[in-house]
């Protein structure tokens, strides 16, 4: 059993676990923390992965503060699976693990997530279907399956988003090959809005391509105003940029408004705090293409949010080379590297380039197989 301390990477930490099916124990969660122990979307987590895999067994001390898992069978499911994801935090917290766990089933996965789609926190739904999911499709080379569907918006604090999501089954990974960043060609988007005049979206646009008209003519932002019940149950808006590149890598940027996070009492003390939350939409739209430029100029196939995924893409492939090229890596990515040490017992060499600022990382998969899958 694998023993860890503190709440950092927890989703990562169970992923792993269940991959490989090592059981490990989690102490200390917040012990020093006022309110100690799991938070509810932790607790949620755990509940979705309950439902997605067979006989595991999940043991949680009094306070909260000390996990013990040990995972089960994935089985995926058929359809008409469901999962209320809460508020806290976004769909894309839930569908990170839920992701990698579902390759690994006996059945395709077909699940509806209901909660927030788009907040600051967590990877918007827009990103997942314009970005990873075609991401996921080139490592796992699976072309069909991946599917993602928008079905009701739900901004914070009330949430009330919808999404149906598609996800296959692989028997075993193929080696990846991703050192071509090439140049940007094109930038794509989204600007949505729900339960607000439908002006933000245009507003949004026109600030995001202020910014980048000046550098890129190729700028086409979709808006998307949802209304009625497909608009969730609060007020929101925000805008997700996909920059695409001449070798066809996808990075993406995104920035939501803030906009009653916690109430009107919140905001007012924030206000008066001098806390800096972007709610003018053509300021949203600017930060949006700012970010943009920041993940471009870091270099890299991938942006930095999407880094942990491909190291683990990587770790989990067959017994042959795998080499990617990351701009710097962000600290969860040095977790990642820890974790895939500790439960793949795989290691990457690191080599930097000094010109572009980028690293190449190479290794040797551990060669996960899908159990309920005959290899021929």
């Amino acid at each position: 059993m694998l023993r860890f301390r503190g709440s950092q990477c927890f989703r990562q930490r169970l992923v792993c676990a269940t991959i490989t099916g090592r059981a490990i124990r989690i102490d200390d969660i917040r012990a020093d923390d006022q309110s100690p122990g799991l938070r509810d979307y932790e607790a949620s987590l755990l509940r979705l992965l309950e439902k997605v895999t067979n006989g595991c067994i999940i043991e949680i001390n009094e306070t909260g503060t000390s996990l013990r898992y040990k995972p089960g069978f994935i089985t995926g499911g058929g359809h008409g699976q469901e999962h209320d994801c809460g508020t806290a935090r976004a769909i894309g917290y839930f569908l990170e693990p839920l992701a990698l766990i579902a390759l690994w089933g006996k059945k395709p996965l077909t699940i509806t997530l209901r909660g927030v789609t788009n907040d600051n926190t967590d990877c918007g739904v827009d990103v997942w279907r314009t970005v990873t999911f075609p991401l996921l499709r080139q490592l796992t080379g699976v072309e069909d399956g991946f599917e993602l569907k928008v079905v009701r918006r739900g901004a914070p604090p009330l949430g009330g988003g919808e999404v149906l999501v598609r996800l296959p089954v692989v028997k075993q990974l193929p080696p990846v090959s991703l050192t071509d960043e090439g140049m940007v060609k094109r930038v794509r988007g989204v600007a949505y809005s729900a339960r607000v005049s439908p002006q933000a979206s245009n507003r949004m646009v026109d600030g995001a391509r202020g910014v980048l008209n000046a550098l890129l003519a190729d700028v086409y932002i979709f808006t998307d105003h949802m209304t009625g019940p497909a608009a969730g149950n609060s007020p929101g808006y925000g805008v997700t940029l996909v920059a695409e590149t001449t070798s066809g890598r996808m990075i993406a940027a995104e920035a939501a408004a803030a906009l009653d996070r916690g109430g009107a009492g919140a905001a007012a003390a924030a206000a008066a705090a001098g806390a800096e939350e972007d709610i003018v939409p053509e300021d949203i739209g600017q930060r949006a293409a700012h970010l943009l430029l920041e993940e471009v100029s870091r270099g890299g196939v991938v942006d930095s949010s999407h880094q942990p995924l491909v190291l683990l893409l990587c770790a989990m492939g067959p017994e042959e080379m795998s080499e990617v090229r990351l701009g710097p890596l962000t600290p969860h990515a040095v977790l990642t590297l820890r974790h895939i040490r500790e439960f793949f017992n795989v290691q990457f060499s690191v080599r930097p380039e000094r010109e572009s600022q980028t690293i190449f990382l190479s290794c040797v998969g551990a060669g996960v197989k899908n159990l309920s899958k005959k290899v021929q």
